[in-house]
């Protein structure tokens, strides 16, 4: 048995040694690689390299490295003329968010050189926060919640601290959710149950959170009114674990996700029951007094935050 051990350490030592130069050449002749645009990889190398060899879209091979087996087509290889860098031009749009895998041959002398591309983790899940905040506000861009909106964004101090319920108990929830949803639905096939699931988990988080405002801050409490109890089935809180199944996000993303929806929940609120309190001053025509001035008001915020369509920071 040491014997078989033996050998087999061996082996893979040997095996190590062979590959071990290619591996070191790969990684000393490339020094960085990104993604620059929806269909462009730049590579930047250590010192300048064959044009010919690097400006041949055919010795590349590149793919998802979740799909091995489907290569993606490279429209043109652009070497800059230090012979330092090349930007590989794609037909298609990349899946930033999915790792790349890039093959080149005959580059720097080797047979072949292999390389991944992704972006930044920490910059990934700071891009879910900033979706859900901004760019994807799930009141201004995707319309859920309006009845908890209009019903309690006409003081901000009441919009506050609704933001804040909906905040904690849609990142509690949305992780219980997440849990429920990997280790139980997926596992025994009851995907199908989610929703159900779901909202029996929004309501737990719900009555907890009852419970605990009715004794630590009863003004706040009886500020919400019904409006509290709406949160059980609210459209915004079930969307956060919807998106989460249906998307496959880890732990960490969901808690991202979860967070920026509530952040951009308390966002909406504070912003509506700002322009709110004015609108009570302001000389408005008896026809638009009420509802009809808050929709107008809440389409000229969602209006605005249309500016934010396409934003990338990472």
């Amino acid at each position: 048995m040491m014997k078989s051990k033996f050998i087999f350490s061996l082996v893979v030592a040997l095996f190590a040694a062979l590959l071990s130069p290619l591996a070191a050449q790969a990684g000393d002749l490339v020094v960085d690689q990104r993604f620059v645009d929806k269909k462009e990889i730049a590579v930047t190398f250590a010192g300048p390299v064959d044009k010919a060899v690097a400006g041949n879209a055919a010795n590349y091979r590149v793919f998802e490295e979740a799909d091995p087996d489907i290569f993606l087509e490279l429209a043109k290889a652009t070497v800059a003329d230090d012979g330092k860098s090349v930007v590989l031009t794609f037909a298609s749009p990349l899946n930033a968010v999915k790792t790349h895998v890039v093959e080149v041959k005959g580059l720097g002398g080797a047979d072949k050189t292999v390389f991944s591309v992704s972006k930044s983790y920490l910059g990934y899940l700071f891009g879910i926060l900033i979706s859900a905040l901004l760019i994807n506000n799930f009141v201004f861009t995707k319309y859920l919640g309006l009845c908890v909106f209009f019903g309690t964004s006409k003081k901000k101090s009441t919009a506050k601290g609704m933001g804040v319920v909906f905040t904690i108990v849609m990142v509690v929830s949305a992780l219980m959710s997440w849990f429920f949803f990997n280790f139980i639905l997926t596992p025994y096939n009851l995907n199908f149950l989610q929703i159900v699931v779901f909202i029996g988990l929004v309501s737990l988080t719900v009555q907890a959170v009852d419970t605990i405002l009715r004794k630590v801050n009863p003004i706040l409490f009886n500020s919400f009114g019904v409006y509290l109890v709406l949160v059980i089935a609210n459209c915004v809180i079930i969307a956060v674990p919807l998106i989460l199944a249906n998307n496959n996000y880890n732990v960490f993303e969901t808690f991202m996700l979860a967070l920026g929806a509530g952040g951009g929940f308390l966002l909406a609120l504070y912003l509506m029951s700002s322009v709110s309190e004015r609108l009570q001053l302001a000389k408005i025509p008896p026809t638009f007094k009420g509802l009809p001035i808050a929709f107008i008001v809440a389409g000229q915020f969602a209006m605005a935050f249309l500016g934010f369509s396409g934003l990338q920071l990472f």
